[in-house]
């Protein structure tokens, strides 16, 4: 992984993935009590910065892989990201998905013509299921961030951030970012460490699924011991990656923890402040920025908040909070 694949594949995404926006309201910089730039990925197409690995890793695909189909297992956003490439792409798309994954993110996969199958995760062998599909019938299985091309598509978020903080007169900054597996984590690194190396990449995750920050403690890949139940489905993940993992270790700063309860928060002040929607996994780098400063050392943070595909009944909790 290099510079040179996350340039190369902003060259296959131009035109095709949005160029989003990097926030700011004073409101939120009085709640931080820092400059606080939000990236806001929820505006991405299909919600999520997921469309921008998908993209990279189908476009990169020889043209008889494609035509056999590709696979991805997800709780719905990269499932909506490769979903969405496939369709524009004209390749068929196999989504494998958890039964308890929001209701808006499977009608949205199952509306992006993609077959959506369902698993329960607390009684089947994702992998296993996954192994078995894309060997019965062909296909390229497109992994939601241990993946070079993935984390690729995903690192042309970095090379924005880049450009725009500078525009913006930011030049040295924390750059939090919502961690699950860390391919968007391990992207926006790699892209900074070559336009922005005055900026450190702080990954941030929920309370019960911190297996980055102690992955980063200890010096080697933890698991969490749960695999399902926390409110940030979009970054509940085993463990970090044998290929992010490296990355995160060798460029990031210290993990930060953050609870659902500060993620509902979060949410709330994006919506009034910025009026974007966030769903919990996409708001806990924002949560991080506001209600965690004394793990921050920088006098301006940038925080992605990378998705906003969330179930109305989670959002009016959100919003029930206020800050």
């Amino acid at each position: 992984m290099d510079i040179a694949m996350i340039d190369a594949a902003a060259t296959r995404l131009a035109g095709h993935a949005l160029r989003t926006p990097l926030l700011h309201a004073p409101g939120l910089d009085a709640i931080a009590g820092r400059r606080v730039l939000v990236k806001a990925e929820c505006l991405q197409h299909t919600g999520s910065f997921k469309f921008r690995g998908g993209w990279s890793a189908i476009s990169a695909l020889a043209p008889e892989a494609r035509a056999r189909g590709v696979l991805a297992y997800s709780s719905g956003n990269h499932a909506q990201g490769v979903a969405r490439a496939a369709l524009a792409h004209g390749v068929p798309a196999v989504i494998l998905m958890p039964s308890d994954a929001p209701r808006a993110k499977i009608d949205g996969t199952r509306a992006l013509e993609a077959e959506v199958i369902l698993y329960d995760r607390a009684t089947q062998d994702r992998d296993a299921l996954g192994d078995a599909l894309a060997a019965d019938r062909g296909l390229t299985l497109v992994r939601p961030f241990d993946e070079p091309q993935v984390i690729a598509g995903q690192g042309t978020t970095g090379l924005e951030i880049a450009e725009q903080a500078a525009q913006a007169g930011v030049t040295e900054a924390e750059v939090l970012v919502c961690c699950g597996g860390g391919g968007l984590t391990s992207g926006i690194a790699l892209a900074l460490e070559a336009r922005a190396p005055a900026f450190t990449v702080r990954p941030v995750e929920p309370e019960g699924f911190d297996d980055t920050a102690r992955s980063l403690a200890s010096g080697r890949i933890e698991r969490n011991a749960a695999g399902s139940g926390g409110l940030c489905d979009a970054i509940l993940t085993p463990a970090p990656g044998d290929i992010t993992f490296p990355i995160m270790r060798r460029l990031c700063g210290p993990g930060i923890v953050v609870s659902d309860e500060d993620a509902l928060r979060a949410m709330a002040a994006a919506f009034r402040h910025l009026r974007i929607v966030a769903e919990p996994g996409g708001a806990v780098a924002l949560a991080a920025a506001l209600f965690h400063g004394a793990a921050l050392n920088a006098d301006a943070v940038i925080v992605t908040v990378s998705g906003g595909n969330v179930d109305p009944e989670v959002f009016s909790r959100a919003l029930d909070r206020g800050i």
